[in-house]
C-alpha cells in the first residue's frame, strides 16, 4: 500500500472483518501493534491510490436529506454533491462515483468550447466554467449528464478552479467517509 510523507494509508474495510490489538511492554519500552483482516469481497482496496488528505463527510441537512461533502484536512471544503438524496445509501453511492470517476476524469473548458477525448478517461468530465458573477467553477458531470460533484463556490482565476479540482483528482479516491451531525 503507498503511503503519504507522513507514513499513513487510508483503508477502508467495509462493515466484515476482525480486529486485533496487541500491546507489550518488555524492558522500558512499549510495542503496540494494531491488526485487521476481512473478507477480500468485503471491501475493495485501491492499491494505486495514494494516502488521501481529505475526508467525505455524510450528513442529513435540516430537510432531513443526506448531503456529502469532501473536507481537505486544511479544513477548506473542495467539492461538495449539490444536492440532496433522501436515502443514505444513494448518497454513498454518489460519494463512491466521485471516488471512482474523479481520478481519470478529463478536464475541459466549456468556455473554449472544448470537448472531452473519445477514448481514456473515466466515466466522467471536469468542466470549468465561468458564472453569471464572472468566477471560475468547475463540475465533474458523468457521461450520463448528471453533475456528481461541484466545487461550490466561485474562483478568482481559472488557475485557482484547476487547483480545486486537482485536489479532487488526487484526494477522492483515497478519503474515508465519515458521517457528521451536519
Amino acid at each position: 500500500m503507498p503511503v503519504d510523507e507522513e507514513g499513513t494509508v487510508t483503508v477502508d474495510p467495509g462493515a466484515t472483518g476482525d480486529v486485533e490489538v496487541e500491546l507489550e511492554r518488555a524492558d522500558g519500552t512499549v510495542h503496540f501493534e494494531v491488526e485487521m483482516e476481512w473478507p477480500d469481497e468485503a471491501a475493495a482496496v485501491d492499491e494505486d491510490a495514494a494516502a488521501s488528505k481529505a475526508t467525505f463527510e455524510l450528513y442529513a441537512d435540516s430537510a432531513d436529506q443526506y448531503r456529502w461533502r469532501l473536507r481537505h484536512d486544511n479544513g477548506n471544503i473542495v467539492a461538495d454533491g449539490g444536492e440532496g438524496y433522501a436515502d443514505k445509501r444513494d448518497a454513498r453511492s454518489g460519494i463512491e462515483s466521485v471516488q471512482r470517476n474523479a481520478p481519470g476524469a478529463h478536464v475541459v473548458d466549456v468556455s473554449r468550447d472544448e470537448e472531452a477525448p473519445d477514448e481514456g478517461g473515466s466515466d466522467a468530465t471536469f468542466e470549468l466554467f465561468r458564472d453569471s458573477a464572472d468566477e471560475y467553477r468547475w463540475r465533474l458531470r458523468h457521461d450520463n449528464g448528471n453533475v456528481i460533484a461541484d466545487g461550490g463556490q466561485g474562483y478568482a482565476s481559472k488557475q485557482k478552479a484547476k487547483q480545486g479540482l486537482r485536489s479532487v483528482k488526487s484526494n477522492a479516491p483515497g478519503a474515508a467517509v465519515e458521517e457528521t451531525d451536519e
